[in-house]
């Protein structure tokens, strides 16, 4: 053996054993003890929020991430979607906003950590809860639960993430960011339906998850009974009542819902930054120290992820960054704040001494102490009074339903029911690229509907109605189609026949003999519905044709695998003569089927089809209010950086397009049901997703994010699938941007106003003392400054993008309030 190649060999093994060492000391060490989760031996407070990755773009994530740290955020939560990344069995997808990888980096990159929730069960209001469908139809599988076909599968999926993770060095056992990870998923709400099995399945999930050693702690959330090591966790719009089954266990709260979802026909809901900000500060008063928003921004449901069933496209969920990424103010702000505060009480809050004193009407007083330093939480649950309190000498006003944070006893810091951040009116503004809707030009061409309303051509045949879920979610439509054969001497036949479907798939839409029938579809909640319609057969062969659309499959619920969709019939002639009704049942008949429609098989959306379709356009006669109709048009992106949306008023229900990419299902003629309040919002009292709601008797969603990622620079290509019919000559582009900035500062506090970028034009109401209304129609109350406040804004903020404004008496004169709580108020226009 030479000498140089030993003085090679010996440089080598140097520089491996350095990488080992340098690995080593870069890697975090997480474990936990019955008060918090500990990083490298130190306690910590840690608040998370959550991101899912394919509800927004890739280029999309760095800006999220940044701003979540920039609110305060120690950690970005997320669950993996089995059913996106293995569509088929053992065929993987993890490009474009699949990129889990690139987004874990993404979170590295901006410094924070990652919390890690596998599932693979997700709920989610994703399709199907994240399963995929080709699961559901496995021999002998029975899903979530002791199945040797299931767990095989599942555990297939954990480890293919696990390894994938491992592979990247992306725990923090290996220098990476992720800290925690979850396996299955709120089973506890459901665990009882699957009895015993149940049991067997929660501890084989804990032996499972601990055998791929990831090197950091794993939770379960909403699973009282989770076996050791497991810790379980809450998740809800309240969790200071949450105690952990184990004492070794910290007290978690993986889920505070910032709003809530919305459904087709449902109202606008509003969960109010004080309430918010209240149960976090309840749960860190009581003894929590990590906590996650659900969602911190919720996003878009793109293409047909979106689940329930009837969940709509968007995901905003109400959450402190938008659908579009923008800064949901006041409640983005307000957080903040409070997320300051409690890291700068971290190792009190995580080590000290805790003292509890109640006091009458549902005030509580909770005392951290360390080392000679104390904190203080002073909670008010009382839903309508306020309190004033005596505390070691000094009093202290505590509006109700809310806590004030003391960070040495003494001063108040932050109550949350004192907003002194900004409130931000976001407003839609034209396309300046051009004048839409007028310079939108449409070609049209019809769905080719002929083989199957009048042919009857299938791809399968059944004796039997198929559950949708057998061809395995590949479209959201199924065509059903069977033949007939009725004479005039057949009993059934009278001039009073009617053809009756039970359906459950959750559109209908009916052919008889080549003619539409009719349609009928289901409302949130109940997908069961019977269509009866009148028809006039001919003596010898009819044939019918029906048309299944799902809209989201089921995401949530014992056994929600199981619950069919599509159409589950019977399918029945009826024959009425007088008062005898005869009944022809034609569900085991031969049935054929088709999946999904023409242009979608064909991608007519796509920029480069399946097939040539420049002959098949047609810009003449642009029908309206026609059912079953691809329409196509250009435009040019409206300029700047601000998110784009577009504007589907007009339509009826259908899917789009934007240079071939899938923007999500639309449905704007479904109006949100139900009666709305007009009093302001009171934030007192617990919250409840029918409390503060909006928008009745409005489209459900009008306006649909385009990611800037989907647009270039020249022209740009939308292309709609209208299933319903409607008018495009309607739909128009716009941006959504900040219209009107209301800032407000208690009295020594510095209000901060901002344009998000762009200046600020003029101040249209100021005042520093009492004042009244909501944000667009303030007015002054009993007392004011002395000063013109009005003025002293103008100057310190028109023409700026950011303004800081003391309210203070130096700043902006005395008032005649008294002893009365005075504060700043501003409406700026931007």
């Amino acid at each position: 053996m030479s000498m140089a190649f030993m003085t090679s060999f010996k440089s080598f093994l140097f520089l491996v054993i350095l990488l080992f060492i340098i690995s080593s000391i870069r890697a975090y060490q997480v474990s936990h003890d019955g008060r918090a989760i500990t990083i490298n031996g130190e306690r910590r407070i840690l608040l998370s929020g959550s991101i899912h990755y394919p509800r927004s773009t890739a280029e999309m994530w760095p800006d999220l991430i940044k701003k979540s740290k920039e609110g305060g955020l120690d950690a970005i939560e997320t669950y993996v979607f089995w059913n996106a990344h293995e569509p088929s069995r053992r065929e993987y997808d993890f490009s474009g906003n699949l990129d889990l990888i690139r987004f874990l980096k993404t979170i590295q990159d901006e410094g924070l950590y990652a919390v890690l929730r596998i599932g693979p069960y997700v709920c989610a209001e994703w399709n199907y809860g994240g399963f995929p469908v080709w699961l559901h139809n496995m021999p002998g599988i029975e899903l979530r639960t002791a199945n040797t076909v299931y767990m095989n599968e599942m555990q297939n999926f954990t480890k293919l993430i696990v390894d994938m993770v491992k592979q990247e060095k992306l725990f923090a056992s290996q220098g990476g960011p992720i800290i925690l990870a979850q396996i299955e998923n709120e089973y506890g709400n459901a665990q009882a339906a699957y009895g015993d099995a149940g049991k067997a399945y929660v501890h084989w999930c804990s032996n499972m998850a601990q055998s791929l050693d990831v090197g950091v702690p794993w939770i379960m959330c909403q699973q009282p009974d989770a076996p050791q090591p497991m810790i379980n966790t809450c998740n809800g719009y309240y969790c200071d009542q949450f105690t952990p089954n184990n004492p070794n266990s910290p007290k978690m709260w993986t889920e505070n819902w910032t709003g809530w979802f919305k459904n087709w026909g449902g109202k606008d809901p509003l969960r109010t930054a004080e309430d918010l900000a209240y149960s976090v500060a309840r749960f860190y008063q009581t003894g929590g120290t990590f906590q996650n928003y659900y969602m911190y921004h919720g996003g878009t449901n793109f293409g047909r992820t979106s689940g329930g069933p009837y969940i709509t496209t968007t995901y905003d969920y109400n959450a402190p960054l938008d659908e579009f990424g923008n800064l949901a103010q006041p409640k983005y702000g307000h957080l903040k704040e409070l997320h300051d505060v409690l890291h700068s009480m971290e190792k009190v809050l995580t080590n000290g001494n805790v003292t509890n004193t109640a006091f009458e009407n549902s005030v509580a007083v909770t005392m951290y102490a360390l080392d000679g330093h104390s904190s203080c939480f002073f909670s008010n649950a009382n839903e309508t009074t306020d309190a004033t309190i005596t505390y070691k000498g000094v009093k202290y006003h505590v509006p109700a339903w809310s806590v004030s944070i003391l960070p040495d006893c003494k001063t108040e810091v932050y109550n949350t029911a004192k907003v002194n951040t900004q409130t931000s009116i976001m407003v839609k503004k034209s396309n300046e690229a051009e004048s839409e809707p007028a310079s939108l030009q449409w070609s049209w061409r019809p769905e080719r509907i002929d083989d199957t309303i009048l042919l009857g051509r299938g791809q399968s045949s059944a004796n039997e109605l198929l559950d949708q879920k057998a061809v395995n979610d590949t479209s959201d439509y199924l065509w059903y189609m069977t033949n007939v054969d009725i004479n005039n001497t057949d009993p059934i036949w009278s001039d009073d026949m009617s053809l009756r479907v039970n359906g459950s798939g959750h559109v209908l839409h009916t052919y008889v003999n080549g003619k539409y029938l009719g349609s009928k579809w289901a409302t949130y909640g109940i997908y069961n519905y019977v269509f009866e319609k009148k028809v006039k057969l001919n003596p010898g062969k009819n044939h019918i044709a029906l048309l299944s659309a799902t809209v989201g499959l089921q995401n949530y619920g014992p056994h929600f695998d199981t619950i069919q969709s599509g159409i589950p019939g019977p399918v029945e002639i009826i024959g009425k003569k007088g008062d005898e009704s005869i009944i022809k049942d034609l569900s085991s008949h031969k049935w054929s089927y088709t999946v999904g429609l023409n242009g979608i098989s064909n991608k007519l959306f796509a920029q480069n089809p399946k097939i040539k379709t420049g002959n098949w356009w047609n810009s003449h006669d642009v029908p309206i209010n026609r059912s079953m109709t691809w329409y196509k048009t250009t435009f040019k992106a409206p300029l700047g950086n601000a998110p784009v949306v577009v504007d589907m008023q007009g339509l009826g229900k259908g899917a789009a397009w934007v240079n071939g990419q899938s923007i999500g299902r639309y449905w704007p003629s479904y109006l949100a049901e139900g009666s709305c309040s007009t009093k302001t919002c009171d934030y007192r009292g617990p919250y409840s997703a029918d409390k503060c709601t909006s928008k009745c008797g409005e489209p459900t969603q009008r306006w649909y994010h385009v990611p800037r990622s989907f647009l270039s620079s020249d022209e740009n290509t939308l292309v709609l699938f209208e299933e319903f019919g409607g008018n495009p000559s309607f739909v128009n582009f716009q941006t959504v941007e900040v219209g009107k900035a209301c800032g407000s500062a208690y009295e020594n506090k510095t209000m901060e106003l901002s344009c998000n970028g762009r200046p600020i034009t003029a101040i249209r109401f100021a005042n520093f003392g009492e004042s009244d209304g909501i944000c667009g129609s303030f007015a002054k109350g009993k007392c004011s400054s002395v000063k013109d406040v009005v003025s002293i804004v103008q100057k310190s903020c028109v023409g700026k993008e950011k303004c800081l404004v003391h309210a203070s008496d130096s700043v902006l004169g005395s008032t005649n309030c008294g002893n009365n709580a005075k504060r700043l108020l501003v409406e700026a226009v931007c």
